[in-house]
């Protein structure tokens, strides 16, 4: 199939309603206004459909999200969101302002190598019964350099007044935070961010809570 027509198709988000990676694509989609379907990969059924031979042909990382796009096929959120952003329309996800955007991926970065690899499904099922401690440590350490940072960066959104990859890094790992009983006084601006977020239609639509995969006694 040659690239033009390629555009043409839905992309196909291979993911899992509650992984904050999956989330993070989610929120990009929506803000871009894309239209894209859903294949759930269930992290925890049969040990794992991650695991499978047929995903690992998809992701050879055995990772959620994977996404099928203008006939190629990508993993990692960032590198996801980053190629929706320089190839679609819509709301910008990053600032025109080059120290702006440096900010921007900053925090994201902070976010998804600094805080959220440690505590995602893979490494709580190695550490086994201290895991709920073990995550409360990373993402408490993490916000304790994020709160700083985002005091400095803020306006109504993480950088600034306009919406950007960090809002989408941000408001899937405070979820998480929430998950594992952190106590989020500690962080006034992570909060108020977060709040602010919420309110958005694009992060409603794209919450775990209502995802095609969500299991009905959790599903909003």
């Amino acid at each position: 199939m040659c690239a033009s027509a390629a555009r043409f198709i839905k992309p196909v988000l291979h993911g899992y309603f509650r992984s904050s990676c999956s989330w993070r694509v989610r929120i990009a989609f929506a803000l871009k206004g894309i239209e894209y379907e859903q294949v759930p990969v269930n992290l925890i059924k049969d040990g794992g459909q991650q695991l499978t031979d047929q995903f690992k042909a998809l992701n050879p990382m055995q990772q959620v999200p994977a996404v099928t796009i203008d006939g190629i096929t990508l993993s990692q959120s960032l590198s996801i969101i980053q190629y929706i952003e320089e190839t679609r329309p819509g709301t910008r996800l990053l600032p025109a302002d080059p120290k702006q955007r440096a900010q921007v991926r900053m925090i994201c970065d902070i976010i998804s190598s600094g805080i959220q690899p440690l505590q995602n499904l893979y490494v709580l099922q190695k550490i086994g019964a201290e895991k709920v401690q073990w995550a409360q440590h990373f993402i408490t350490r993490g916000f304790e350099a994020l709160e700083p940072i985002l005091k400095q960066t803020a306006g109504t959104y993480c950088v600034g007044d306009e919406i950007s990859m960090a809002d989408i890094c941000l408001v899937p790992q405070v979820y998480n935070a929430e998950r594992f009983k952190v106590d989020m006084i500690q962080f006034p601006t992570i909060k108020r961010l977060n709040q602010t977020l919420l309110e958005i239609e694009a992060f409603k639509v794209s919450h775990p809570s209502c995802q095609p995969d969500t299991p009905d006694d959790i599903r909003a």
